[in-house]
């Protein structure tokens, strides 16, 4: 490990140097890289440079404490020595978890997909709830919400929902919300009161604006349509909604947000982009995930992730068996405590594996 942090220390300075250079400042493209290298390596040197002064200073310690010549200033060298030895231990740590390989779509704009499962209308109106809990959560974090594909019934619930979350690490807050919500209530339309059981499936989806891989004309059809939904003549007149069918895959993508043909083909092929890499990194990642809990971004997405219990009002995640007891003001988008368990946990999978 600190083999591995005197060459991070070594590139961290020689990237200062050409941060500075003028010759490098005139290729802004080449800057803003360097830059972004040097932002990436700032957290781990810091704490590096933290965790040599502490070792300087145990080392001076011990040099008081051995020559034995001043009573009073070696029990403030041995109480100065326990503190370091501590300071020592808990830098240790934390560079474990500054050097764990960062997920490189960590920083992303995300794709929700949201779709009702198991549980008729009950699911579909789940479906609209998740949704705005997410939407609220986005207010919260003051990022930006671009609806795509808003497609919901005439009760209110959600057929299938897409839509787009920008905001600085918005994917590495949002990444464990892939898969089936479960909700326990009892519906409206329920004249016994019984609780019934529904689910509904959530994608989260990280854009790529950039993929390496090709998307070839021959590979999709383009279908435009009139839009659905709330719109007034435009909606009637107007063929602006696209969908693009994906023939190697069978994924097929809609959007119809946009009054503009142009612009709604833009944003299907971002969700089209998005899906595919998830398609293709889901296939490449199966056997990597199968051990792992959270199943980040490719793992089964069909197994049941998270109960809602409007009766007792809790959220369980049975990932982590988390159980928070403030349902009304998780789905207003308060999820932070969830999230941040989450987070803690997949850190603490990938410390294990690092040590075995």
């Amino acid at each position: 490990m600190f083999e591995k942090l005197e060459k991070m220390l070594a590139r961290y300075k020689e990237l200062e140097s050409l941060i500075g250079d003028s010759s490098v400042i005139a290729d802004q493209e080449k800057w803003q890289k360097l830059v972004k290298e040097h932002s990436a390596l700032e957290k781990p040197i810091t704490l590096y440079l933290a965790y040599l002064k502490v070792l300087k200073d145990i080392e001076e310690c011990e040099e008081i404490i051995g020559l034995g010549d001043d009573k009073e200033m070696v029990a403030l060298a041995k109480e100065e020595h326990s503190a370091a030895i501590k300071q020592k231990e808990s830098l240790t740590e934390e560079l474990k978890v500054a050097l764990l390989p960062v997920d490189p779509n960590d920083d992303k704009n995300v794709i929700i997909e949201v779709r009702p499962a198991a549980g008729g209308d009950e699911s579909a109106l789940f479906g609209a709830e998740l949704v705005r809990m997410y939407m609220r959560f986005a207010e919260r974090e003051r990022w930006k919400i671009k609806e795509l594909d808003m497609n919901y019934n005439e009760l209110g619930g959600v057929k299938e929902v897409t839509f787009m979350i920008s905001g600085v690490g918005a994917y590495s807050k949002l990444k464990f919300e892939s898969g089936v919500h479960r909700v326990q209530r009892v519906p409206a339309t329920e004249s016994q009161g019984r609780v019934h059981t529904s689910t509904c499936t959530v994608a989260v989806l990280p854009e790529q604006p950039e993929v390496n891989f090709e998307i070839l004309d021959k590979d999709i059809k383009v279908d435009t349509y009139r839009s659905s939904g709330a719109g007034g003549q435009h909606v009637n007149k107007t063929e602006s909604a696209i969908r693009i069918t994906h023939f190697p895959t069978g994924i097929v993508v809609t959007c119809q947000d946009e009054k503009s043909q142009i612009k709604n083909r833009e944003s299907a092929m971002k969700v089209l982009k998005a899906r595919l890499y998830d398609h293709y990194q889901s296939a490449i990642n199966k056997e990597y995930s199968a051990n792992r809990k959270l199943q980040v971004g490719s793992g089964d997405r069909s197994e049941r992730i998270r109960t809602y219990n409007f009766p007792q009002g809790r959220v369980t995640d049975h990932r982590i068996g988390l159980t928070v007891y403030a349902l009304e003001d998780f789905l207003d988008g308060n999820i932070y405590d969830m999230i941040t368990a989450l987070q803690l946990e997949s850190q603490n999978e990938l410390l294990a594996e690092m040590q075995n």
